[in-house]
């Protein structure tokens, strides 16, 4: 069993920066490819962005690539999302994921474990 909690949300200005956490317990936490993905009020959740559990291979939704960046550091068992430039429609509750097992890393559906979202809301 993997335990997910997600933290750093909060309010910010358009153009401004977040940076989000999400640190995970249980054994062998990391050793799963993990993801971050936000659903924001009346919408679908959404796919934001992924890691390899080695730190390799991030891959960005096309809404935020260039904006956004996925890290993760093992030692802490911690994985985090810098977001620079935030946009007004980055407003959204954010998720983190790990274990797509088998699934697309873009495909919310395949994760096995999830943390509880921060809220992320960016004013205008």
């Amino acid at each position: 069993q993997v335990h997910l909690v997600e933290s750093g949300g909060g309010l910010v200005q358009a153009g401004g920066s977040l940076r989000l956490s999400c640190t995970a317990s249980g054994r062998t936490s990391s050793r799963y490819n993990m993801g971050w993905f936000r659903q924001a009020p009346g919408k679908e959740r959404e796919f934001v962005a992924s890691i390899w559990w080695s730190g390799g291979m991030p891959r960005y939704a096309d809404s935020v690539k260039g904006r956004f960046t996925i890290s993760r550091d093992n030692a802490k068992n911690t994985m985090y999302l810098q977001m620079n430039s935030l946009k007004p429609e980055d407003t959204a509750v954010y998720y983190c994921a790990a274990d797509p097992g088998s699934s697309p890393w873009y495909d919310g559906a395949g994760y096995n474990y999830w943390g509880q979202g921060t809220q992320v809301t960016v004013s205008s």
